[in-house]
């Protein structure tokens, strides 16, 4: 009996004579967290479809993500999110030519649900299957609108990760700093949820402090004077003492200065931290990426210190910034570029490592 794997094989050595003229199409799935979203992405840069459906009015009652919860409501939308992406990209099944999706770091159980998925499509159609990680997705999802120069610094900025990552070339990513304690994304959404703002807190957060015509001074943690690594738990901290001790003293609580001095104290320690990478590795470009991507002050910042340095700030679009299955889509590409596919044994990997992937 030929296996899986074997018909995959047997279908890529007759695909390879005219893979310069045919379009890749790769389908990818993302699970990772509380949105369910698939797309079709046609060279790792052309997204052909990309639907997301979003979870966050489900978990607001909560004041953050239940896993179970995520993970029940994926099982209910990953089919109809998989005809979806086919109809609108206007190709068909036979057309594809690999199946990608999020192998980890996430949630277990909702990684498991397209984990499932993208290798029950993979075997019905005999695709290839390529495994992402998350992060490599956030990064390349800049390559759905610029062209990518090496070395480059990306800062990783989300609700689980705050990391500075060298890129040597594609698909190379060396760690040089990371978050030591909370990541920027947890501390926007514990210190709202403190101020009394409704989840997700960083776009309230972001507003609050855009408004703002002053601001209550916060601490910066810029640990050793060499460290690239970030640590947000004693600015936590910080804001959490004054909220309770304007609530002990009965006033009402400063939120907009609070916020908007709680946003400068982040922004101003990624901004240098992340600058100061630029000019050590001789980076060419610098890539902001995760869902904090999308802060206004943040983006604002960087690009005036960039346009300081002379080197280009590559953003992806709002729509780009925050979990979907287009920037999967993406970074499979590279793997696809280099004939890199993994089994029928993949597994979801909660705490996948991006060096090793």
């Amino acid at each position: 009996m030929v296996s899986n794997e074997d018909q995959v094989q047997e279908r890529q050595e007759g695909n390879k004579a005219d893979q310069t003229s045919k379009p890749v199409y790769i389908l990818a799935i993302e699970t990772s967290c509380d949105e369910t979203s698939v797309a079709i992405v046609e060279d790792g840069k052309i997204i052909r479809s990309n639907v997301i459906s979003s979870q966050i009015e489900t978990h607001q009652r909560y004041g953050g993500v239940v896993p179970e919860v995520a993970s029940r409501k994926h099982v209910e939308s990953i089919t109809w999110m998989l005809e979806e992406a086919v109809t609108e990209a206007g190709v068909v099944l036979h057309e594809l030519s690999a199946i990608a999706v999020t192998e980890g770091p996430g949630l277990i159980g909702a990684l498991l649900v397209g984990v499932v998925a993208g290798k029950a499509l993979a075997c019905a159609l005999e695709l290839p299957l390529i495994g992402v990680h998350h992060i490599a997705g956030h990064i390349y999802a800049n390559q759905l609108v610029h062209e990518l120069e090496y070395p480059s610094i990306s800062l990783v900025v989300s609700g689980g990760h705050t990391e500075l990552i060298l890129l040597e070339g594609p698909g190379q990513f060396r760690i040089i700093g990371r978050t030591r304690d909370d990541a920027a994304g947890e501390a926007y959404d514990k210190i709202a949820r403190a101020m009394g703002l409704p989840y997700p807190g960083g776009p309230h957060v972001d507003r609050l402090a855009q408004e703002a015509d002053s601001e209550i001074k916060m601490p910066r943690s810029w640990l050793e004077a060499d460290s690239y690594d970030f640590s947000f738990s004693g600015l936590k901290s910080a804001v959490l003492n004054v909220v309770n001790q304007s609530k002990m003293r009965g006033e009402t609580v400063q939120v907009a200065q609070i916020a908007k001095g709680f946003q400068a104290s982040i922004i101003d320690v990624l901004v240098e931290k992340a600058s100061r990478a630029v000019k050590e590795y001789g980076a060419k470009q610098l890539l902001l990426a995760g869902g904090v991507a999308a802060n206004k002050g943040l983006r604002s910042r960087l690009a005036e210190r960039c346009e300081q340095l002379g080197v280009p700030l590559l953003v992806p679009p709002h729509r780009l910034c925050t979990d979907n299955a287009a920037m999967i889509g993406a970074a499979a590409f590279l793997k696809w570029d280099k004939q890199e596919f993994d089994s029928m044994e993949l597994k979801a990997e909660p705490q996948l490592k991006l060096e090793e992937w």
